[in-house]
């Protein structure tokens, strides 16, 4: 199908596109790779007065170390995420999630800032960014803000982006002595996952010290497993000892019950993908 007709602006500073999103009212969209707005545009699921295309803001791109976290800018696409050397090596959770993100065409143009901020709650790097405590980065006609993935993630494809702000970087914070797992269940390759799980840990003394768990599609929003957290801190590290703390995956989630699956399989996906990825985060026997 033919998009309907729409208004283009290209800006070529951050302050030019805050300008452009402010004058053109809540039907204005943003576009940076265009993997998730180009299709709805095409069907007309989307119908945008105008677009604002951010592909023009190499300040938007690239990994910077800022010390004990690394700054990612929204507009480093996937593939980069899986070769950037500083990813790799800081936080190697991102480069495994980046790589299983649909196939490489999508991986080579799709941003990492444009999928946080279409917040599909199947989509994988919301529940990532969860897991690893990030800190979002927004612009606007006040300034900048940062914004935790509590606070940014609302409700389905929806954020607390202000009319006018722009997600312009993420801050993730180096996992120096974590390990790490991305999990998910997909039914066909290059599906959206069913379930997926985003899970750092660190070890002590052969038990787990600390645990974080994000979970994809699980809810409106990513959610943070707290509960397998509060049981996972001073387990043993053993798939039988993190296996128990897993079973409490399905706590504080709502799971949508749809055509690919229902609410009470979802959750017991959840509970064998969380025993994976932590087992093999804090290097289970």
């Amino acid at each position: 199908m033919i998009p309907a007709r729409f208004d283009y602006v290209r800006p070529s500073s951050v302050d030019e596109a805050v300008r452009a999103l402010a004058s053109g009212g809540d039907d204005t969209k943003v576009i940076a790779g265009g993997q998730s707005l180009l299709p709805l545009l095409r069907m007309r699921l989307a119908r945008p007065d105008k677009l604002v295309d951010l592909g023009g803001l190499d300040a938007l791109r690239g990994v910077r170390d800022a010390g004990d976290a690394l700054e990612i800018g929204a507009l480093t696409t996937y593939y980069e995420l899986t070769r950037d050397w500083l990813v790799r090596e800081h936080c190697g959770l991102l480069a495994q999630a980046a790589a299983t993100i649909a196939d490489p065409a999508v991986r080579h143009r799709g941003t990492f800032g444009g999928g946080l901020a279409h917040a599909d709650p199947a989509g994988d790097m919301p529940a990532v960014v969860t897991a690893l405590d990030a800190t979002l980065v927004a612009h606007g006609p006040s300034g900048s803000r940062e914004i935790s993935p509590a606070d940014f993630f609302s409700d389905f494809f929806t954020t607390s982006l202000s009319p006018g702000e722009i997600l312009t970087s993420v801050r993730v914070p180096k996992l120096e002595g974590w390990g790490y797992r991305y999990e998910k269940f997909n039914v066909t390759a290059q599906a959206w996952a069913l379930v997926g799980v985003a899970a750092v840990a660190r070890r002590a003394d052969g038990h787990v010290a600390e645990a974080r768990v994000g979970l994809t599609n699980m809810g409106s929003v990513p959610v943070r497993a707290l509960a397998v957290e509060a049981a996972a801190a001073g387990a043993e590290a053993s798939a039988a000892g993190l296996a128990a703390a897993a079973a409490h995956a399905g706590e504080g989630a709502d799971p949508p019950s749809d055509l690919r699956a229902a609410a009470d399989y979802r959750r017991h996906l959840a509970r064998v993908l969380t025993g994976r990825a932590l087992a093999a985060a804090a290097g289970a026997s």
